[in-house]
């Protein structure tokens, strides 16, 4: 029997590999699954697991405060030798573009194990946008023996790219984000979480039916500072503009984050700053809401689906899908556009044309059997080619 090691560390990790970490289980005649958290968002990801009913077998417990990127690499690798050291497993997968999955990977080059690439082929091709994510996933790229990739065009993006592959070794799965989606949506649909927000956020679309929602996410390290500072000024005075408007903005505990949400943001009487949400909650306010504010990659997949009109306050995203379908929109994170884009959607919503058809351009919900049907047609020993 093969081992399979799972590796996940954040947030969009958890959720993308729980459907996946589902279908392996349910092979276990001819898979072991262990699953490898590496602790990279520590307290944001163990409810996402219990959501799921994950259970993780190794914990490397890798987060601390403030960290730097060099350091979380050096203790990520040495963690991932040692583990893997002891685990052998035939193959590991690696999910998106994270520091945890850069480091796994090349941890498993260097004893020569096999890695499959969940979400592949993902691009923007501008070096620092997303930071660091957008070079790490192009050296899992260069490692992996075996690449899932989400849509068409990412799988056209790895074979411009010549990788060193066999035949057969790039499959379109659609995206495992789509499959959480849909069986999450079911879960909260039929018992919503108990959560004092998304309690204020239905009371809101109850007491004020024609007043909008708008869902606000924002943690880039690349728009830290000057740009953060603007992205938080445009809100301020959107919300200033549209009283009758909820904003909800769940808050990322970095600290570059933190600070200018706090001074420029935390007083306004009709903006909601919460906590991170736990999985289940996110999705509840993902429902309810009527327009995204985001620089998240996994929300740009999640929104369309829902029907969802998404603006995007990053320069660059690996996910234009979304963009041809007219769900996304990519507008940077400089105030004067936030201020255009946002207040259009706002104006709209005023006039009645609120929402959008749903699309699915990343995935019918069935990626998780897709990946796992590729891995057993084929020898794992192969991969590492």
């Amino acid at each position: 029997m093969k081992t399979v090691a799972v590796i996940l560390g954040t947030r969009p990790e958890a959720i993308k590999l729980a459907p996946l970490i589902r279908e392996l289980r349910a092979h276990r005649d001819a898979l072991q699954t262990e699953v490898v958290f590496s602790g990279q968002h520590l307290h944001l990801v163990r409810p996402i697991l219990e959501f799921f009913q994950i259970e993780v077998q190794r914990s490397l417990d890798l987060m601390q405060p403030d960290q730097t990127l060099a350091a979380l690499t050096a203790r990520a690798m040495s963690a991932f030798a040692a583990v893997f050291a002891e685990l052998q497993p035939a193959v590991i997968v690696v999910q998106g573009d994270t520091t945890t999955a850069m480091c796994a990977a090349l941890a498993a080059f260097y004893q020569k194990i096999s890695v499959a690439h969940l979400e592949a082929g993902l691009r923007t091709n501008a070096r620092y946008s997303p930071f660091p994510e957008e070079i790490n996933r192009r050296i899992i790229s260069q490692i992996a023996g075996l690449h899932w990739a989400p849509t068409a065009r990412a799988a056209a993006a790895l074979r411009r790219e010549n990788l060193p592959l066999l035949p057969g070794r790039i499959v379109v799965t659609g995206n495992t984000g789509i499959d959480a989606l849909f069986d999450g949506l079911a879960r909260i649909r039929a018992l919503p979480p108990d959560d004092a927000d998304c309690q204020r956020a239905s009371d809101h679309r109850r007491s004020h039916p024609e007043a909008a929602i708008v869902l606000i996410t924002g943690h880039r390290r690349e728009n830290f500072g000057e740009p953060f500072r603007q992205f938080c000024d445009a809100i301020k005075e959107t919300a200033a503009r549209y009283p009758e408007a909820l904003f909800i903005y769940p808050v990322h505990p970095n600290p570059n984050v933190r600070e200018p949400v706090s001074r420029f943001l935390a007083a306004l009487p009709n903006v909601l700053l919460t906590e991170p949400k736990n999985y289940p909650a996110f999705l509840r306010l993902l429902d309810l809401s009527d327009i995204i504010l985001t620089d998240s990659g996994g929300v740009q997949e999640e929104a369309p689906a829902l029907g969802k009109p998404v603006l995007v306050t990053r320069f660059h995203t690996e996910r234009p899908e979304g963009i041809a379908t007219g769900h996304v929109t990519l507008i940077g994170p400089e105030r004067t556009a936030i201020l255009e884009h946002l207040g259009r959607l706002l104006d709209r919503h005023r006039a009645g044309q609120r929402g959008l058809p749903p699309a699915f351009p990343y995935g019918d919900g069935h990626a998780a059997p897709r990946c796992v049907a590729s891995l057993l047609d084929r020898e794992v020993a192969e991969f590492a080619g």
